[in-house]
């Protein structure tokens, strides 16, 4: 009985070893690489909601985005992963427009009231963290979290214009943005490698800030629609083209 377990033992043991060396010789280390990549950027939570009455709410709409992705590996599986993208999410709509003079009508009991509205959501942002990525056969996995900086290149802005019924001269703009609040997020691609060096993936990434910052030429207080900070929450869909290298 002592020497069959002992059999069996050394025979799992010289079954294990070699399952790990066949393992090892299939396995591929991840090479560090770059990614053309476009898609959709869609706003998420208040950020897309078309609400007067919410002062969170940022009336912004699914649009392109594209850039760069990439990423620097430093031990193993383990790197440094980096994005860089555009995107843009429109311009506030007609209907925008007019749900935000029906508020300012209400709150401030005119008669009529216009809005007018030029701009749009545009921004870039660079962002970095660490990646692991799993492989299997011609298939990468990789997921991160990241952290950088969203930078706005500009926002929807509006002058509200009341009629001549009471306090004729109660006119209110809210300014196009160009701040640079942090951001953070995380991301998860499924990359195919068809080549020794190209490779072809699908990404989501997700990205949220503390807020860019809003600015009026004349506050109106506790009075109407007021904002000083505009939440920006996205979900990223791109596909990609990448150069892998050593």
């Amino acid at each position: 009985m002592k020497k069959n377990l002992t059999i069996l033992s050394v025979t799992l043991i010289f079954v294990l070893f070699s399952f790990t060396i066949k393992a090892q010789d299939a396995y591929e280390q991840p090479k560090s690489y770059l990614t053309f990549l476009a898609g959709v950027s869609s706003p998420m939570g208040d950020f897309k909601l078309a609400d007067y009455y919410n002062n969170k709410a940022g009336f912004a709409k699914v649009g392109p985005t594209f850039g760069f992705d990439g990423a620097i590996f430093v031990y193993k599986n383990w790197s440094i992963g980096y994005n860089f993208t555009y995107q843009d999410q429109s311009e506030l709509t007609q209907n925008d427009a007019n749900a935000l003079s029906a508020g300012f009508n209400s709150d401030f009991n005119k008669n009529t009231t216009t809005v007018t509205t030029v701009d749009r959501y545009e921004s870039l942002n660079f962002m970095a963290g660490p990646q692991y990525t799993f492989t299997r056969g011609k298939f990468f996995i990789d997921v991160r979290a990241s952290a950088g900086v969203l930078k706005s290149i500009a926002t929807p802005s509006y002058g509200v214009n009341f009629d001549y019924s009471t306090n004729p001269y109660t006119v209110i703009t809210q300014f196009s943005s160009s701040s640079l609040p942090f951001a953070y997020g995380a991301s998860a691609a499924l990359r195919y490698s068809f080549s020794d060096a190209w490779d072809v993936s699908i990404k989501e990434n997700f990205i949220n800030t503390t807020g860019i910052k809003i600015e009026y030429n004349d506050d109106p207080g506790t009075i109407g629609r007021f904002q000083t900070r505009q939440p920006v929450a996205l979900l990223q869909t791109t596909i990609g083209i990448t150069l892998r290298f050593l």
